[in-house]
Parts: C-alpha cells; sequence; structure tokens
C-alpha cells in the first residue's frame, strides 16, 4: 500500500533529477516534503521501515529512513543498511541520518569513518555534522572533535571524492555548530584551503569551508543547532 501511495506522488522531472545525482531504477521520484502528509499518518515503524528499504527503491529507503526507530537499530542493522546505501544520497542523508537520532551515533561513525571505504566514510563523517548541527556541545569531547578537524587537515586531500565533501562540511559545521572550536575550525579551513572534487569525468570543483564558516559569520549563524534532524 505504502508503495502504491509513493508511487502515486512520483514526478519524471525530479526522478532525472535523482538519476543525475547517482540514483537508478528502482526509482519513483518523489519530493521528500511530499512524504510527509505519509510520514505523519504511519509514525514511527521500524519493521515497515525494513521492508521498505529492502526494496531497493530509492524514494522506498528515503521514506524507510524518515519513519524508522533510530534506537531499536543494532550496530549491525546500521551495517546492512550501509551494504546497499549504493550513492551518497542514501548513506549521507538517508542512514547518517538515521544514525544520527541512535545513542550509539558516534561509535558506528568513529567505525565507518576509520573503514577506508568511500561512502561509509562519506556516511561517518556526515553523520558527525548531522550531530553537532542538533545536538548541544556538552555531548560532545572538545578533544575527540580537535582531534577529528586534525585528521580532516592531514588526509582530506587525498581521501575519496565524497569523503571529501563530507570532511569539508565538518570543518564547516564545528566553525558554525560547535561554539567551544569555532577558531580551531577557522584555522583548520585556512589551513585546507580549496578541496578540489571531481564532479564527473569532465569537470572539477572546488569546495572552500573557510569562505563558507565566513558567511555564517556574517549572517549571524554562529551556534545555529537544528530542532530536529530527521524530516
Amino acid at each position: 500500500m505504502i508503495m502504491r501511495e509513493l508511487e502515486a506522488l512520483g514526478k519524471e522531472r525530479t526522478k532525472k533529477i535523482y538519476i543525475s545525482n547517482g540514483a537508478h531504477e528502482p526509482l519513483f521520484g518523489v519530493a521528500t516534503g511530499n512524504m510527509k502528509p505519509i510520514a505523519r499518518k504511519i509514525k514511527i515503524n521500524q519493521p515497515l521501515a525494513e521492508q521498505l528499504y529492502a526494496t531497493g527503491n530509492y524514494d522506498a529507503m528515503y521514506f524507510a529512513g524518515v519513519i524508522a526507530d533510530p534506537n531499536a537499530m543494532t550496530k549491525a542493522d546500521f551495517e546492512r543498511w550501509m551494504d546497499t546505501a549504493y550513492f551518497y544520497m542514501l548513506s549521507d542523508f538517508v542512514v547518517a541520518v538515521t544514525l544520527a537520532e541512535a545513542d550509539i551515533a558516534q561509535e558506528v561513525a568513529d567505525h565507518w569513518i576509520a573503514s577506508g571505504e568511500e561512502l561509509r566514510m562519506s556516511a561517518g563523517w556526515s553523520c558527525y555534522c548531522w550531530l553537532l548541527g542538533n545536538r548541544p556541545d556538552h555531548e560532545f569531547s572538545e578533544s575527540k572533535i580537535a582531534s577529528m578537524l586534525q585528521t580532516v587537515k592531514n588526509t582530506i586531500h587525498d581521501s575519496p571524492e565524497r569523503a571529501k565533501y563530507a570532511m569539508n562540511h565538518f570543518i564547516y559545521t564545528v566553525g558554525t555548530s560547535y561554539l567551544p572550536l569555532h577558531d580551531k575550525a577557522v584555522e583548520m579551513a585556512k589551513a585546507v584551503g580549496p578541496v578540489e572534487v571531481q564532479k564527473d569525468k569532465a569537470k572539477s570543483k572546488f569546495l572552500n569551508a573557510s569562505e563558507n564558516i565566513q558567511k555564517a559569520v556574517v549572517k549571524g549563524q554562529l551556534g545555529f543547532k537544528r530542532k530536529h534532524v530527521r524530516c
């Protein structure tokens, strides 16, 4: 029934956008905002989330993250979800987001960051971005976050492409959302400089955490925290 509801919400234009970002069939092309009425009706339902995620349909997998019960999921469950997260919109915006609401978030994210696997690294760093942008500063070890900033500085330019995006965003997030290390993040962002990422075979682009932190400062966004991680 849920699959039929999702299919009815699918739009060809949205489907093409998802495919251009790495999604592949099966998918319907449902705008995430259009899933909210269904989510409000279902609320949290981990067994249904597992069924939907197992379909391999991108829209169903995304919706699974919306209705999942993160604290009902074990490390093995998150590993299983990551095993089939075949591109960054699943690894970083479904699995990492779901993990960010679990009590075991940092433990699992640390393991993924150390894995050397592109999408697991991306998900691990992204999870910390979601955490830092939502949870109070006192829930984090300042020395640990500082050490992670140093790791980014030392390794980002030689890391896998999707990991570069997440690591660059980590510097930005620390600089804007974790006030104890704002100055350290600014220093590290300047030391790292522009980060080149390959967008496709013909093009590359440059990420610049330093510039983005300064924009956030100008806009008065220091200390920003989201009320909710998941939509």
